[in-house]
């Protein structure tokens, strides 16, 4: 099969011919037609992901069709439409039957502990517990946009966050995670306010339903802009960045009980902050949560959100490329996160 490799870290990445991936016998092989381009895809490009071990294959964020089905999976069929979460569970194990996979300490992580999408065919163990029926509805593109940072954006929200309609809720960061965000917010009746430093961001934002826009690059101080607009402070804050000013900037937007959801994954500086716990996170009684994927069975509610059209998430995709264009999308992030989000929807070009 065709597919991306990676042989040396923060370098171009080669399209190759290479091995079938096997088919777990409990699990399938999905031939991929639309695989996202991810700022995660961009931390294991540049090395910051301890999990990825050269030479390796990207990509998390799929759609395809059943190729192959193991002898231990009953529930899916070659020619089935599919998607699966990018953490994969054990299906077995305490945390996947309380229906909590992403803490599975038997997870499989597609794109950084196994061989990823950016390719033909990949494949998902456990196929059972972790595949996704995709409904006609949905196309694959837009199964693929949804694949990381929707369904991430959904838990931190809905689960995590427990946003409730009326609330505020400050986005800060509008790449894909962050823009869909938004669009969740919106859809759960809830108000935002979206910050990034980039013009293009929040234009989309506000097509997507912003009540309110920040640009911290001519705004001193984004807290306090936030408490402005809000009167008081955000009710839930998260931060779609995942670096140590948006964190910060994230706790202060908070109004007094407030909720912060931690969706960007912080690396390199950016893992360890300073925490002024006594005078903002103590005094003020803030919460703060972590959060990470989605599982299968948490897919079916954002599925029906898109059927009934209170999410158009195709409105996301602001670029389609072949696989050969990859590496330059992944290059592109080192200037910034780009609006919206890219898709792979060319595996032979």
């Amino acid at each position: 099969m065709k597919a991306a490799i990676l042989h040396q870290f923060n370098a171009p990445v080669s399209i190759e011919t290479v091995a079938e991936p096997e088919c777990p016998p409990d699990g399938v092989i999905v031939s991929v037609k639309a695989c996202g381009v991810c700022r995660s895809d961009h931390h294991a490009w540049v090395g910051a992901d301890p999990d990825v071990v050269l030479p390796h294959i990207m990509g998390h964020e799929f759609a395809g069709v059943v190729d192959e089905v193991g002898p231990g999976c009953t529930t899916f069929r070659k020619g089935d439409r599919v998607t699966a979460p990018f953490i994969l569970g054990c299906g077995h194990c305490p945390d996947c039957k309380s229906g909590q996979p992403t803490i599975c300490d038997r997870q499989r992580v597609i794109g950084f502990t196994q061989w990823g999408a950016f390719a033909q065919r990949v494949a998902v163990q456990a196929a059972d517990f972790n595949l996704v029926k995709l409904p006609d509805s949905v196309g694959d593109a837009v199964a693929a946009g949804m694949g990381c940072r929707v369904t991430t954006a959904w838990r931190a929200l809905h689960e995590r966050g427990a946003l409730q309609g009326g609330e505020w809720i400050a986005v800060h960061g509008c790449g894909g995670v962050g823009l869909s965000a938004i669009m969740i917010a919106k859809a759960l009746d809830a108000r935002a306010v979206a910050i990034d430093v980039s013009d293009d961001a929040l234009a989309l934002a506000r097509q997507f339903g912003a009540d309110a826009c920040i640009n911290p690059s001519r705004t001193p101080d984004v807290p306090e802009a936030v408490r402005d607009i809000t009167g008081g402070g955000a009710h839930l804050s998260v931060d779609a960045l995942g670096i140590a000013v948006t964190f910060e900037n994230s706790l202060r937007s908070l109004r007094k009980l407030g909720r912060h959801v931690q969706i960007g994954m912080p690396v390199g500086p950016h893992a360890t902050v300073h925490l002024p716990l006594l005078d903002l996170v103590y005094a003020r009684q803030l919460s703060i949560i972590g959060t990470r994927g989605l599982g299968a069975a948490g897919f079916p509610e954002l599925l029906d959100l898109m059927e009934t059209g209170k999410l158009d998430l195709g409105a996301l995709i602001t670029e389609r490329i072949p696989l050969s264009a990859v590496g330059q999308a992944l290059a592109r992030m080192d200037r910034g996160q780009p609006a919206g989000i890219t898709i792979i929807d060319n595996f032979t070009g």
